[in-house]
């Protein structure tokens, strides 16, 4: 699993018990695996539709840095299934973890449309093919 993202724990990130909201670290899984869909799909408008369950292994606190580390679990013909890990970066111990997460290619209609894809492909490799 390759770790892609960092982001810093920092107040306003936490709850009333002083670690980090669920919520907001579901927001920074979501906008990652949205960020990582549009990049292997070559699309701008890919949507969330599923997400597994959430394991919240360890907590996280103020000043902490948690990476977010994303992998592809399949290809389907409008979709794109991720796995998700997010780490502290400084002692590794897993925070959360996320099985299953669902992305949808969408057309210019905004529903589903196939996009080809068949494997997980990296910018730089696409550049060399272009140049």
């Amino acid at each position: 699993m390759r770790f892609h993202t960092r982001k810093w724990v920092k107040p306003e990130d936490l709850n009333p018990n002083g670690t980090l909201f669920g919520g907001r670290l579901l927001q920074w899984v979501d906008e990652e695996a949205a960020l990582y869909a549009i990049v292997q799909l070559e699309n701008k408008k890919v949507v969330t539709k599923y997400i597994s369950d959430i394991n919240f292994s360890e907590a996280s606190h103020q000043g902490d840095i948690v990476e977010i580390g994303i992998d592809v679990v399949k290809f389907g013909r409008s979709s794109l299934v991720l796995r998700c890990e997010v780490r502290n970066m400084m002692t590794r111990k897993t925070i959360l973890t996320i099985e299953n997460v669902t992305m949808v290619n969408l057309g210019d209609d905004g529903k589903p449309a196939p996009h080809g894809k068949t494997e997980k492909e990296y910018v730089r490799n696409r550049l060399a093919k272009d140049a």
